[in-house]
């Protein structure tokens, strides 16, 4: 019989749940200030994420006329609960390793696909123009990023599989447990080029300069979010502060998953986290202007790919 007290009680504790999405809307907060440093700004204070959430919940969401309210209502919740799910699979090395019956890597994967597929779904159902126009870059940019992730987990997978007299493992904490005895991957020469390929996967996953083509403003307007307001946007919101701690810590336990055990864990998992935010987007935000999408297209079908075949291939090799 399945043990729903078990699957669902992670959801509500840290880096699950609430406190993935005070971090997440955290970071995000740290990296307005750090942004607003770099180009000698004053900058919002630290909790403007939260205000915003605040303020967008006390509002009224507008239903675009001729858009089908439902989906148009159900694709924010969609989208912030996949990632609630999401963050349950993300293990701390000596504090918090998910239950089996919450999946494997091959789960994470699928649900790191469906914010893309609801900020689509979301611009086709506003009845927008812009919308229409986000929908297509945001499928254009998951089609050219999805295979350079797909590499890396493979890399990983057979790495961990191969090392323990297997084929492949998707058990992300089997894939903890092995770099705990043998070493992080991130310190394997063998390794970088699955690392370099997932330094460069993360910032178009999570919309980062110069990969913010779908929702660019100052063409499209926020794109496939331009036709939501009040608690939708909030949610939208949300799903964006999740992401980026699913994505980031995911990244962490592919590559350099070791550190102490209980609090301590905790807070070196959180600081892994930062410095990777802060080096991986405000940096690269606040240094870059915007590609546009056949740019980008290219870019991920030229050497991201190439590192991802290159990783996998020097994993093969060397088992």
């Amino acid at each position: 019989m399945l043990d729903f007290t078990a699957l669902f009680a992670p959801l509500a504790i840290f880096p699950l749940g609430l406190g993935a999405l005070l971090f997440g809307l955290l970071l995000k907060g740290v990296d307005r200030i750090v942004a607003a440093r770099l180009q000698r700004r004053v900058g919002p204070p630290l909790l403007q994420p939260f205000f915003d959430i605040i303020k967008l919940m006390r509002k009224q969401t507008m239903v675009p006329e001729g858009a089908p309210r439902g989906l148009f209502l159900a694709l924010p919740a969609a989208g912030a609960g996949s990632m609630l799910l999401a963050a349950a699979l993300i293990p701390i090395a000596g504090v918090y390793h998910p239950a089996a019956m919450l999946g494997d890597l091959l789960v994470l994967l699928y649900l790191l696909t469906i914010p893309a597929v609801v900020l689509m779904l979301a611009g086709s159902a506003s009845g927008s123009v812009y919308g229409a126009i986000g929908f297509s870059r945001e499928m254009a940019l998951v089609l050219a990023y999805e295979g350079p992730l797909l590499l890396v987990l493979a890399s990983v997978a057979m790495k961990t599989g191969m090392a323990q007299g297997g084929w492949v493992t998707f058990s992300l904490p089997e894939i903890v447990r092995y770099q705990q005895q043998h070493g992080a991957f991130l310190l394997d020469p063998w390794m970088w080029p699955a690392v370099a390929t997932y330094l460069l996967f993360f910032p178009a996953n999570l919309g980062i300069p110069p990969f913010d083509i779908p929702e660019a403003e100052a063409e499209v307007l926020e794109g496939p979010l331009l036709e939501y307001s009040g608690p939708a946007l909030a949610l939208f919101s949300m799903m964006s502060a999740l992401k980026a701690v699913v994505v980031i810590g995911l990244g962490i336990t592919l590559f350099f998953p070791i550190g102490p055990a209980g609090f301590a864990g905790v807070a070196v998992f959180m600081l892994k986290c930062l410095v990777l935010f802060i080096l991986g987007k405000t940096l690269l935000r606040t240094a870059v202007g915007r590609m546009r999408i056949d740019q980008a297209f290219l870019f991920y079908l030229k050497w991201p790919e190439l590192l991802g075949v290159i990783s996998l291939v020097t994993v093969i090799v060397r088992a």
